[in-house]
């Protein structure tokens, strides 16, 4: 006899960005709160969810390898049934439907109510704003809005997540407030361009104003803004960040180019002159602060002469932080018209030399910073050393603070380190 629908068990597998992992997080409370068990271990569960990445040919690629690998576990484990949400089933519905049949049901973006009712048809509650969070319980990401107005033309998200949407103030103050009641410390600010927020519905970039309300609520410490766009910068924000404590020295600006040639063709509205007098303005407004960015190396219109000039400006301009990729032509986005003409050799060998020339960079940087006494927070226990980060690194994406366990620390507690040696990406420190 089988055991009825409403006591399955649920696994969800989330790929690609954290705004991803942030929707995961609404349906993993959705299931919750309605009495479906829920495991971590793919092999235990009766049903395996999916939330896809679409946004290039590698996020594709393991998207598509996961759900194959789900279906197989049909025929070795308990799973019965497997369901794909998220951005690649939004973008590729009919496509996906047709090439993988072994897929139960495939859903859209922010399909939460669909999927619970195809799992427990009798479902009670139906929530907004609540989440089971993912991520250890003392940080969470806050996403503010959703979808994206640049238009660049490399960029598919448009296609896949629309127009941007902000959310309003008081509904991310109060989910911020669940979330601080929940534990969380610290917040980590997300969408798709975080500067742009407001200009929608309060009719001017409100980013600062929301920082600020959101510093106000209690149990929170540390305030990270990610995925700020440079064209548009809104120069207010730099006051913000300065001024208020709880606010990290630290902001993500994918920049993504130099060269004149290339920021045209990508249809970034900034050139290069302009992007790097607000490099300088941040470093002269917030002289403590560190900066992130992402490169794409491999644009079809990328010369030799725009790759030489990318390298000349990382090594004079010395990001604390640098994450690249490859050009992945994408259909329907304006650049699929121009090819792809550089090879995927070529590609790759740009990215190698941009990624050896931060790597070395980046060793120097973290030396230089031996001596510093810093606050940290607690992530986890790994091996013989808890990893820890200062508000000058984000979870995930940078590089981390290393202390022995012999230290005896608390997960999700904070603590102050001296910073006493260091490689290429991460930090050793001892607490003072």
């Amino acid at each position: 006899m089988s055991t009825p629908t409403a006591t399955k068990k649920v696994s969800v597998i989330t790929l690609g960005c954290s705004k991803n992992t942030v929707d995961s997080e609404r349906l993993l409370n959705l299931l919750n709160e309605n009495g479906i068990e829920l495991t971590k271990k793919t092999d235990d569960a009766n049903i395996i969810i999916i939330n896809t990445c679409g946004f290039i040919e590698a996020a594709k690629q393991e998207s598509i390898n996961t759900i194959l690998s789900a279906c197989e576990m049909k025929n070795e484990y308990n799973v019965e049934k497997v369901y794909v949400f998220g951005c690649l089933s939004e973008r590729y519905k009919t496509e996906l439907e047709k090439e993988i049949p072994e897929v139960d049901l495939f859903f859209g973006l922010e399909a939460y109510q669909d999927i619970l009712e195809s799992i427990k048809p009798d479902y009670k509650k139906e929530l907004t704003g609540e989440r089971f969070l993912s991520t250890p319980k003392h940080y969470a990401y806050l996403k503010i809005s959703e979808g994206c107005n640049n238009g660049c033309s490399f960029c598919a998200i448009p296609l896949i997540r629309g127009k941007h949407r902000s959310t309003p103030i008081e509904t991310l103050v109060e989910e911020a407030t669940n979330l601080a009641n929940k534990g969380v410390k610290e917040l980590i600010i997300i969408g798709q361009d975080t500067t742009y927020y407001g200009l929608d519905i309060y009719k001017k970039r409100t980013i600062s104003k929301l920082l600020e309300e959101l510093s106000k609520i209690e149990g929170i410490e540390w305030i990270r803004l990610l995925y700020t766009y440079p064209s548009n910068f809104p120069i207010d924000l730099l006051e913000t960040i300065k001024c208020n404590p709880k606010i990290c020295s630290y902001i993500d600006i994918p920049l993504q180019h130099i060269s004149n040639n290339v920021l045209s063709s990508m249809d970034r509205k900034i050139s290069a002159e302009q992007t790097k007098a607000l490099i300088s303005l941040l470093r002269d407004s917030i002289p403590n602060i560190k900066i992130r960015t992402t490169f794409i190396v491999g644009y079809p219109t990328e010369t030799e002469k725009d790759f030489k000039e990318l390298l000349q400006f990382i090594e004079d301009t010395q990001f604390d932080r640098v994450g690249a990729f490859t050009y992945s032509v994408e259909e329907d986005t304006k650049s699929f018209k121009l090819g792809d003409p550089i090879t995927e050799a070529e590609k790759q060998n740009r990215l190698n030399q941009l990624m050896e020339l931060q790597q070395n960079i980046s060793a120097d940087l973290n030396e230089k910073r031996i001596g510093e006494i810093l606050k940290v927070i607690v992530d986890s226990l790994e091996g013989n050393y808890f990893v820890c980060r200062s508000e000058f690194e984000s979870p995930e994406v940078d590089g981390e603070i290393l202390i022995e366990k012999s230290a005896n620390l608390k997960i999700g507690e904070f603590y102050e380190a001296e910073i006493i040696d260091s490689n290429e990406y991460d930090l050793y420190a001892k607490i003072t």
